[in-house]
């Protein structure tokens, strides 16, 4: 009996139909070793990866990770887009109003009790987004 192997970068790529180049080997392992990163803090650790690349094709492939399913955009209100590895459960995301710190939150309870609308208005509801703000702990203890 063999152990199953988690599959490499470059195998996720395949198995969502995108083409493997090491700026995207790149982008993902970056994306999925920070913490909600810009799109400026992904660029530079591309660039650590791989030497150059352009802000352009880190938009574009983040664009194609996201539409992919193997990265998550998040936009709390009035902020630039992060991005973010943990993909495919139902969490949230608590922010600082403060420094702008995020951080995932698990769903509540259940499996997904927050995708049960009251109203759905016909909609196919797939994904709920929720929003915690608040003051981090760093903010918190420098505002008493």
């Amino acid at each position: 009996m063999t152990a199953s192997r988690a599959p490499t970068t470059a195998e996720e790529l395949r198995g969502a139909g995108l083409r493997v180049t090491a700026a995207r080997v790149a982008l993902l392992e970056t994306v999925r070793e920070g913490d909600h990163l810009g799109v400026e803090a992904i660029a530079s650790g591309v660039r650590d990866r791989v030497g150059h690349v352009s802000l352009q094709a880190v938009y574009e492939g983040l664009h194609a990770l996201t539409a992919a399913g193997l990265v998550r955009r998040v936009e709390p209100a009035g902020d630039p887009a992060r991005f973010e590895g943990r993909v495919g459960d139902n969490h949230h995301h608590v922010v600082c109003r403060t420094c702008r710190a995020i951080a995932d939150v698990d769903c509540a309870r259940g499996a997904a009790p927050c995708l049960t609308a009251s109203d759905d208005h016909g909609f196919a509801i797939d994904e709920a987004e929720v929003i915690y703000w608040g003051l981090c702990p760093h903010c918190s203890a420098t505002s008493s």
